[in-house]
């Protein structure tokens, strides 16, 4: 049995839905801010490296008082200690959680002389690669998936700016072969350094990458396969029967989706450096203390977390959305993507019981300002009411050669960019009447519409929430502390639903029935399978 108490079995749950029932549901953010013009101040909080814009969202002092009351009925600071302390709250595998210890100063975490090793032994190859005049490397492939290739693969493109521009970093993931041959194409083996990611070394995918990158090796005269293979692995065994010598370990306490902190992240280790790479766990460490000490209330995680709750759960908004203004951040929303709906989709509480509120909500999003010109019609339009997440940088790097005219006008460019977030969460909030509308001229609009149907067309419902995630710049620590922040409200709203927000049993079917498939694509063999199935697997077979 768990040791917390589920969320719906206390009062402070049905004191929620009354409050939501009463005011909640009915709120209105343009009234609050005519009805507290300190509304911004009040709700804003600077955390490490963030700066954070909640006034936007259905919140106000009773709603947080009794999300609070939420919070200490479910034990959230006792279950915050658990998962800093190492406690097995990974039930169903019986382990710790310790993403927390891979960013820990050295003696400030638990295993901090093994993670300190580790850490010093991958730092030291990270640099030994990146001495391009010793290694002659140019290029970097990385093959994983899934946490072994989401979070590496966004934070490299991320911190761009940090990379040697004779550095090329390549990241495969999909076993689809259409995805590892473009990357080949042009690389030369001698010049090539690969990185195969997988904990057990048998990950089909990744395995069968791995296997297609050596053929390629092999094929243009490649002669070291030790020298230019590494391995990212707990399975030493089976990267030294594949050829590879180099291999770096990592725990059972450390996720897949957690992982990038570890030797998973060594090809970040090799785009940045040693020194950028500890200042990417240094940022996320002071994200991880503002968790673990800031009061609850103006606890920026607790306080995501909590809004997550009172969306998912009262007002029923089942996805939220995620737009970075920053081109830099683009695989930002597919790595949250797999932090939070593979962290919190589950559909039964610690104890297995089925549960009957909802938990993840869907998670999407796309790079401002590709995004306002592809979904944002339906954000601010659109039947659903769906949450926003804006994150702003505000200084940008373009890099050193970048100067004269051209710098002066991706200045201006990088003013527009910043001019666009703000107008888009002050449309979603403000709308626009039918009133407005009516009044405005519509050069576009057809002549035979009547003025009163064209109005409605081009009126805005607004009252549509908005957070809005500020950066001074994107640097490795400010990025750091960007990614601890969601790992951390993914465990409030994992707390506070009491559910095991540290396994993955729903990827497993899929992977044991391809397992069973596999074989059948070849021989035919239908026995056994749906209709539908069989009837596929005839007609890729024609």
């Amino acid at each position: 049995m768990s040791d917390y108490p589920r969320c719906d079995r206390g009062p402070s749950w049905a004191a929620l839905q009354s409050h939501f029932q009463q005011s909640g549901a009915a709120f209105d953010v343009r009234r609050a801010f005519d009805a507290e013009p300190g509304r911004f101040a009040r709700w804003s909080l600077q955390a490490p490296e963030v700066f954070a814009d909640l006034s936007k969202n259905r919140i106000d002092e009773r709603t947080l008082e009794l999300l609070l009351d939420l919070a200490a009925e479910v034990r959230l600071e006792s279950q915050r200690e658990a998962l800093f302390t190492g406690a097995p709250i990974n039930l169903t595998e019986g382990r710790a959680v310790l993403h927390t210890a891979l960013r820990a100063p050295a003696g400030q975490g638990p295993f901090s002389d093994e993670v300190q090793a580790s850490l010093d032994r991958m730092l030291a190859f990270a640099d030994s690669v990146r001495d391009q005049a010793r290694s002659g490397i140019t290029d970097v492939v990385h093959i994983g998936i899934g946490g072994s290739d989401l979070g590496p693969a966004m934070v490299v493109q991320a911190l761009q700016a940090f990379v040697p521009a004779t550095l090329k970093l390549h990241f495969v993931s999909n076993v689809d072969g259409h995805d590892l041959a473009p990357v080949l194409r042009g690389l030369r083996p001698e010049t090539t350094q690969f990185i195969i990611a997988s904990k057990t070394f048998t990950t089909q995918e990744t395995l069968a990458n791995a296997l297609a990158a050596k053929a390629w090796f092999l094929q243009q005269g490649g002669t070291d396969i030790a020298r230019h293979f590494a391995a990212t692995t707990s399975n030493a065994k089976a990267a030294a029967e594949f050829g590879i010598s180099t291999t770096f370990g990592f725990w059972d306490w450390v996720g897949g989706r957690y992982s990038l902190w570890s030797v998973i992240g060594l090809p970040i280790a090799i785009a940045v450096g040693s020194a950028q790479f500890r200042a990417l766990l240094a940022g996320a460490h002071a994200m991880d203390q503002h968790f673990r000490t800031a009061p609850l209330a103006r606890n920026l995680p607790v306080l995501l977390g909590l809004l997550d709750v009172w969306y998912r759960n009262f007002h029923g908004f089942t996805s939220r959305s995620v737009a970075p203004y920053h081109q830099g951040l683009r695989r930002l929303p597919a790595y949250l993507q797999q932090l939070e709906m593979e962290s919190n989709g589950k559909g039964v509480d610690r104890d297995g019981a089925s549960l009957p509120y909802g938990t993840s909500p869907v998670v999407w999003g796309e790079a401002g300002t590709n995004g306002q010109h592809a979904y944002f019609q339906m954000l601010h339009q659109g039947t659903d009411v769906i949450p926003v997440e804006f994150i702003a940088v505000k200084r940008p790097q373009y890099g050193e050669h970048v100067q004269g005219e051209l710098l002066a006008r991706l200045s201006d460019q990088h003013t527009k960019l910043l001019a666009n977030c703000l107008a888009q969460s002050q449309a979603l909030m403000q709308g626009k009447t039918a009133d407005a509308a009516r009044a405005e001229s519509a050069p576009t609009a057809s002549k035979d519409l009547a003025p009163d149907v064209l109005a409605r067309h081009r009126s805005f419902p607004g009252n549509r929430p908005s957070t809005t995630l500020l950066l001074e710049a994107l640097t490795p620590s400010s990025l750091g502390a960007l990614i601890a922040l969601y790992e951390q409200r993914v465990f409030v709203s994992g707390a506070v639903w009491g559910i095991n927000s540290f396994d993955q049993w729903g990827v497993e079917l899929g992977k044991a029935l391809c397992n069973s498939l596999l074989p059948r694509l070849s021989t035919g063999d239908a026995s056994g399978l749906d209709g539908s199935t069989a009837g596929l697997l005839a007609k890729l077979r024609d």
